[in-house]
């Protein structure tokens, strides 16, 4: 979890002004995306909401704005923006800088692994690991040096994902397991419905069922051929520490307890109980693994690594829980 900024404004204070853009001053899209990279750096803004730095966040902010997908920004990185398109990006832009919201909130989009998800206040905003390890791990490749840890997704019959907030783990693990029925719980009633709007919008809901309630408790017992889950685990002091554009999101999706890993423990030891012969869980626990490792020594967890994380998601085969 990123560190606070120190430099808040007092309360009641009015927000930062931004600079007048003349007009002819900025052009392009990439005139747009210098500008915002500007302007965020010196706003000191915080970045992990599905971007990583202001030039991500930038980009990610123009091509929204101009209804372009990530992956076309290259291709038009030069075009020009008209007048009225210029003004949509300069709100968002200051928009983002003055009120500190995470820019998905202010698009109302998100994207995993290349898919567009809807996202509002009523849900953190998405930006866990285990998409990417679906892809890496759980494909049946064999000729991934990474090796499969489900040697025949087609196999899978049952996927479960805890603290589903948006639901956009358990539609990505859809498309990896397409033979699958996936269930998907959450304690936020607020959160499932911005999930069922995703359902949705992917045409899943005969596939994809959502439940409210505490982990396990509304699925009567239901075993898994795999369990995924991106809990609450920030810790008291990364809680009383969150940075602004964390405290727009809901509190009850970063709060996992003094150590962070209440919510952890509780899914590590009711699992097995949930778990086919054959399954095993995927979950994410951010920076605790000390915590981890030091709770659940006898437990022969395989900590997994992602491009942008090193050991902040574990799998274990039910068989070892």
């Amino acid at each position: 979890m990123a560190k606070p900024k120190k430099a808040a404004a007092r309360r009641g204070a009015s927000p930062a002004k931004l600079p007048k853009v003349g007009a002819g001053e900025l052009l392009t899209l990439l005139d747009f995306v210098r500008y915002a990279i500007s302007r965020f750096t010196e706003a000191k803004l915080v970045f992990a909401h599905g971007t990583t730095d202001p030039v991500a966040e930038a980009a990610f902010i123009v091509c929204e704005a101009l209804h372009l997908h990530p992956d076309q920004f290259e291709a038009f990185a030069t075009a020009r923006v008209t007048s009225a398109e210029g003004k949509k990006i300069l709100d968002l832009i200051a928009r983002r800088v003055t009120t500190r919201k995470p820019a998905a909130y202010l698009v109302n989009k998100i994207y995993m692994r290349g898919l567009p998800f809807y996202v509002d206040e009523r849900t953190i905003v998405p930006r866990s690991f285990i998409g990417e390890l679906l892809d890496q791990h759980f494909g049946g490749d064999g000729d991934d040096e990474a090796g499969s840890l489900i040697s025949d997704p087609h196999a899978v019959e049952r996927v479960l994902d805890l603290c589903t907030g948006s639901g956009c783990l358990a539609i990505l693990a859809s498309r990896n397991f397409p033979n699958a029925e996936i269930d998907a719980v959450d304690i936020s009633k607020d959160a499932l419905e911005v999930a069922a709007r995703n359902v949705g919008d992917y045409g899943l809901q005969d596939r994809l069922t959502l439940y409210r309630g505490d982990l396990f408790k509304p699925l009567d017992g239901k075993r898994y051929d795999l369990i995924i889950s991106n809990p609450p685990y920030v810790d008291a002091e990364g809680m009383a520490s969150l940075p602004r554009e964390c405290r727009a999101e809901p509190k009850l999706a970063f709060d996992g307890g003094a150590d962070g890993i209440d919510i952890v423990r509780r899914i590590l030891d009711e699992a097995a109980a949930h778990l086919t012969p054959q399954g095993g869980l995927l979950c994410e626990v951010g920076r605790c693994r000390p915590q981890i490792d030091a709770a659940y020594p006898q437990l022969p967890l395989l900590w997994l690594d992602t491009e942008d994380s090193e050991g902040e998601v574990f799998w274990i085969a039910g068989a070892d829980l």
